[in-house]
């Protein structure tokens, strides 16, 4: 029998807590979850492996038993034994005992994998049996995932979006703030439950597509805004957009490429408190004129002349 460390399974650490240890097992089970990947056996194989480890370090008491284990085993491997000569009956579950289940039920798992055990022998013989409870009481549906792509604009405002998942057609609402990892739960819209339970929940994965115009870095938004030369230095007034309305930027003179400005609450609103607005930052680039004049550049040559004429005092003033 060959022994499982868990912990590098799942990839977290001996003194991880509960909290990680589901996070990570989440993680792990969404992507290689067998709905997600119809027909892949090596996904499979991993579900299984990752729900066996979870069903082990998720339970205070099997977790407590397991460590035991692990620190026995690894203390026997040093001293260069054999694997098959470890004695594995002194940890063996004893008759009639079974394991708990805290993720999928033995239930779905038999109807993901059939009727062979999704548990390797180690687990059986750790832990015994997995506890079935009868097939013919209610069983609530399984909760599903399903991905949407907004646009920043969407992600703003908030926006309705009419899908349609196993035949079904469901309005889904959005709410503004949203962003790509936001996970939106629609109550009772999952997979339908069985002999009289209830239905499962699903939940709306959202993806926020790039813009060209805006950068989003948490509720703050950045871009660049053109300036061209002559009111970098005077200074004046440039309209920007935003994602609301258009916007006044004031330039004040002797502005210099790469200068950033602030403009308060008009970023992404907050979800979940739409009150509360992140800022927009925008990034000066210094541009030419369009269409300057023959007249204009020569201006600008003497200007330049005249200043290279100057001493360094003389241009500081």
């Amino acid at each position: 029998m060959d022994f499982k460390d868990y912990y590098e399974i799942l990839g977290v650490a001996p003194n991880a807590d509960k909290k990680v240890i589901q996070q990570t097992f989440r993680q792990l089970a969404r992507k290689h979850h067998p709905d997600v990947n119809p027909g892949n056996k090596e996904a499979e194989e991993k579900f299984k492996t990752y729900n066996e480890a979870y069903q082990v370090l998720s339970d205070a008491k099997q977790r407590k038993k397991y460590d035991e284990l692990r620190a026995e085993y690894q203390q026997w491997q040093k001293t260069g034994q054999r694997q098959q000569d470890f004695n594995w009956q002194n940890w063996s579950a004893e008759p009639g005992q079974g394991a708990r289940t805290q993720t999928v039920n033995p239930e779905d798992l038999e109807d993901l994998f059939g009727s062979d055990s999704p548990y390797s022998d180690f687990f059986s013989s750790l832990f015994g049996q997995t506890r079935k409870s009868g097939r013919g009481g209610p069983r609530r549906g399984r909760d599903l995932d399903y991905e949407v792509d907004l646009t920043l604009e969407e992600a703003f405002q908030g926006t309705e979006r009419l899908l349609e998942i196993d035949g079904h057609r469901i309005k889904a609402g959005l709410p503004a703030g949203v962003r790509t990892g936001s996970r939106v739960r629609l109550a009772g819209q999952g997979e339908p439950g069985q002999n009289g339970g209830p239905a499962g929940d699903l939940y709306l994965i959202v993806q926020v597509l790039p813009h060209a115009s805006f950068e989003r870095d948490g509720d703050n938004l950045h871009m660049e805004v053109p300036v061209d030369l002559f009111t970098a230095i005077a200074g004046g007034e440039i309209r920007i957009s935003s994602l609301e309305r258009p916007l006044i930027l004031t330039i004040p003179p002797r502005t210099n490429a790469g200068r950033s400005f602030r403009l308060r609450g008009k970023g992404m609103p907050h979800l979940g408190d739409l009150k509360t607005r992140g800022d927009l930052f925008a990034l000066v680039r210094l541009v030419l004129p369009d269409s300057l004049t023959e007249l204009e550049v020569n201006s600008i040559r003497e200007l330049a002349a005249s200043r290279a004429d100057r001493t360094p005092n003389e241009v500081k003033a």
